[in-house]
């Protein structure tokens, strides 16, 4: 699992015009999910199941 801006940079991620990430490939806004013991963030595409961290 990369980081969002390390998918950003490849081409992975885009951005939309209200700065919400989403994934090139499948076109959908990601998805949040919160690990309790973690300090990251994990942002999940619900098509086709790629993860990404975003640091804080």
């Amino acid at each position: 699992m990369q980081s969002t801006r390390k998918g950003l940079r490849s081409g992975e991620l885009e951005k939309d015009t209200y700065e919400r990430l989403n994934c090139a490939e499948c076109e959908q806004t990601l998805g949040t999910e919160n690990p309790p013991d973690e300090v990251y963030t994990v942002r999940i595409c619900p098509d086709c199941g790629e993860e990404w961290k975003e640091l804080p």
